[in-house]
């Protein structure tokens, strides 16, 4: 395969993981808007953004599955139409209850897209020194998007309505789709993953029940929560070959590469929408001033996000991990001070330290999360910290309807002082020594049709 058609098919992979990730930022800017033009509640702004989280998270592992039996560029095909559909309804929405539907879709779209894209790259490039390069130009889009997802975002709703954060992705979905079309090849997977449905659906019972609970404040769903939980565990501990491989958490680094997950991007979340609304609402700055003041935030995700991949390299993970948990605990002290005339400096001087603390978390948890691992489960390990993130940002939209003012951030505080302690204690040799005997049992073979 020529170089030429090797870059075309990357910059196609990074079209899919800029709509999907300048999604999330474009929407929590629009978020206010949409609540005077609808005349929402604040339950229903949240499911807005926690319906596309979660359907994400429930789905990553299973469409990373379906496109290795299937074939990716098929797969991933069909999740930028359905992404597009999905973007289109939400545009035309009259009412809330369709924007919702709408995102639901878009998220089904959006779950074929991320894993099968890097599913893609690494069929494609080969080489160490090919794949690291193009691994790293994917992890810039990241940075990229999210910096120019708030500005762009208060660009769009102060020039054309909240809809146009919608209408931007189907451009980009047309670009992407024609090119997979012409130059991405198709390929499978010489021993793809088995389906484990009861597994899949009492995971999906858990995270919408947890999150339906908290946005509803109906904390007897929580023992339905519990219950479904509790057959999960029983169910895939028996499994020939589970959703998720229980015996990934016998290692202590992985379990806290998952936790840390939770916490980081719970306060990511719950930044994000809590801000939005404050910003806009308390404040009545315009979308696009918004916007401005996001960049801060973004621009320190932007910079830190590849140093701490440096720094994980030559140094391990324990001191990205202790400035990220230091660093977004600071800022959430800072924001259980807040108040409708806090000055502008003050929020410029917080946007930024949360922005680098949580630029310095992403390196550190997927390398926590995959280190230790036989090659061939790295990936699933992987998958499984993804999906954690995307529990994550539930969580924390979730927390912002069942908390408010200081307690939120008191308790994103403690999520932030977690992600400090987890990386202290993942670095010990006891954590070490957990991580090192789970890797034989890991390399038992299990059967690729199982089930």
């Amino acid at each position: 395969m020529s170089a030429r058609r090797k870059t075309i098919i990357l910059v196609t992979c990074c079209l899919s993981l800029l709509i999907s990730s300048m999604d999330a930022t474009i929407v929590n800017v629009a978020i206010p808007t949409i609540r005077a033009d609808l005349g929402a509640p604040l339950s229903k702004l949240q499911w807005i953004v926690d319906v596309y989280t979660l359907t994400l998270a429930s789905l990553l592992m299973l469409s990373g599955a379906a496109a290795d039996r299937f074939g990716r560029k098929r797969v991933f095909r069909i999740g930028l139409l359905t992404f597009a559909a999905g973007s289109l309804l939400c545009s035309l929405a009259p009412t809330i209850e369709v924007l919702i539907g709408a995102r639901f879709l878009q998220a089904i779209g959006g779950s074929m897209l991320n894993p099968v894209a890097m599913s893609i790259i690494t069929t494609v490039f080969t080489g160490k020194v090919e794949r690291a390069r193009a691994v790293g130009v994917w992890g810039a889009v990241v940075g990229i998007s999210t910096a120019m997802g708030p500005l762009v975002g208060g660009l769009l709703i102060d020039s054309l309505g909240w809809q146009s954060v919608f209408w931007i992705n189907l451009p980009i979905v047309a670009v992407a789709l024609v090119l997979t079309t012409v130059y991405v090849p198709e390929s499978k997977s010489a021993n793809p993953r088995s389906m484990d449905p009861i597994g899949q659906l009492l995971a999906i019972a858990v995270m919408f029940t947890l999150v339906f609970g908290l946005i509803e404040r109906q904390p007897a769903v929580f023992a339905v929560s519990a219950l479904a939980l509790a057959g999960f565990v029983w169910h895939e501990s028996r499994h020939p070959s589970p959703f998720i491989d229980l015996r990934f958490f016998r290692s202590f680094p992985f379990s806290s590469a998952t936790v840390i997950a939770v916490c980081s991007f719970a306060a990511l979340g719950a930044f994000l929408f809590d801000m939005s609304l404050y910003l806009q609402g308390t404040r009545h700055f315009s979308a696009v001033h918004t916007g401005l003041l996001y960049l801060p935030m973004a621009l320190g995700m932007l910079v830190f996000s590849p140093l701490s991949g440096r720094l994980v390299g030559r140094h391990g993970t324990k001191p990205s991990l202790l400035m990220a948990g230091s660093l977004m605990a600071v800022a959430a002290i800072g924001l259980t001070l807040l108040r409708a005339d806090t000055p502008i400096w003050q929020l410029v001087i917080t946007f930024a330290l949360f922005g680098i603390g949580f630029g310095m978390v992403n390196a550190p948890i997927t390398t926590t999360a995959v280190s230790g691992m036989p090659l061939d489960r790295a990936g699933a390990a992987s998958a499984v910290a993804s999906t954690s993130r995307q529990v994550g940002v539930s969580l924390g939209v979730a927390l912002c309807g069942a908390l408010t003012g200081a307690g939120l951030w008191w308790t994103i505080t403690g999520f932030a002082m977690a992600v400090t302690a987890l990386g202290v204690a993942a670095n010990t040799d006891w954590a070490y020594r957990s991580r090192d005997r789970i890797a034989p049992l890991l390399e038992q073979k299990v059967p690729a049709h199982a089930g």
